[in-house]
């Protein structure tokens, strides 16, 4: 039975340092699918809100102001529609996904994501344990209920719960690397949600520690294939670790070997050059195994093969 998704509303909540800034200027800078002149139109139509109250975009913003965006019937970008059930339980849900596939409404995306598409089937209420990016593809996990979410979040922060990706990387990776630092705003770049990876180092607040361990599977025409177990499980760590360390993931266009190619990406100019040296058109990290005690507490794993063309670039490895 197919359930309604609701209104379209998208909320956040303002961080110390966006304080002071006057909130079209936020609106512009943080939420780039809009133009200044169709934010200025949502203002004037009374679909901003700050603290619950219609907002003219003058205002200054404070730290933990709420701003409140009632999006309506907003065209959204295509996208994959295939994704597979794995298993299932009373309360849990495996699922594959494919690279191009929002998990969660966000941005540009509401009805065109796993979680639309999956209210379409009749999952109701799900709470998702493992985040992917949109062009990340493989498995993610599932709760069914409240008290379920709860279980799995204690048994992974107890690291019961094993994550396991793939990677292809540009360059000759050495055969083990273990990563333990901190990821933090990486400062030199223009793109607001880029991170930086930077080995242990005395902890500076707002710094996440971050720990992958990382192991070489194949080497072919100046690519490596890697299996990268997550210790930590924070934003983009392993694009950010990789990308720091030398090894971008390939086709990665925030964390590649041209951050630029992100920003022509945004506003649709990737030029065939770019499109060549990007190799995929989606970045190569696939999220390969899981496995999770489920509620008989005997273990259990889960796998998924790789896209066919991330696949391609190592044939008769993955």
């Amino acid at each position: 039975m197919s359930l309604p998704l609701g209104p379209r509303i998208a909320r956040c909540r303002i961080r110390q340092n966006a304080g002071g800034t006057a909130l079209l200027d936020f609106l512009v800078e943080r939420f780039t699918y809009h133009t200044r002149e169709a934010w200025l139109a949502a203002l004037a139509a009374s679909r901003v809100l700050r603290n619950g109250e219609p907002a003219t975009g003058h205002e200054q913003l404070a730290e933990g102001d709420t701003i409140e965006y009632r999006c309506g019937d907003l065209p959204e970008p295509p996208v994959p529609h295939e994704f597979q059930i794995v298993h299932a339980e009373d309360d849990l849900l495996v699922i594959a996904k494919p690279p191009g596939l929002p998990v969660h409404p966000a941005g540009r995306y509401f009805a065109h994501t796993l979680w639309a598409f999956l209210r379409e089937e009749g999952h109701a209420d799900l709470h998702f344990l493992t985040r992917l990016d949109r062009e990340t593809s493989g498995l993610l996990l599932a709760a069914r209920t409240p008290a379920a979410a709860k279980r799995f979040q204690e048994l992974a922060s107890q690291g019961r719960i094993a994550k396991t990706y793939l990677a292809a990387v540009e360059g000759e990776f050495p055969e083990t690397l273990h990563a333990s630092g901190w990821l933090h705003r990486d400062a030199t770049s223009t793109i607001r949600k880029k991170r930086r990876f930077s080995p242990l180092q005395p902890h500076v607040p707002g710094e996440q520690t971050a720990e992958t361990h990382f192991a070489c599977l194949a080497r072919r025409q100046g690519l490596s294939l890697l299996q990268a177990e997550l210790i930590t499980g924070r934003t983009h760590q392993i694009r950010a670790t990789l990308c720091s360390l030398g090894f971008p993931v390939v086709g990665d266009k925030i964390y590649g070997r041209d951050e630029t190619w992100f920003l022509r990406f945004r506003d649709g100019t990737l030029t065939e050059d770019d499109e060549r040296a990007l190799r995929l058109p989606h970045q190569a990290l696939h999220s390969w195994r899981l496995s999770s005690p489920p509620s008989t507490a005997m273990a259990q794993q889960w796998t998924c093969p790789p896209p066919a063309d991330f696949a391609a670039l190592f044939p008769g490895t993955t």
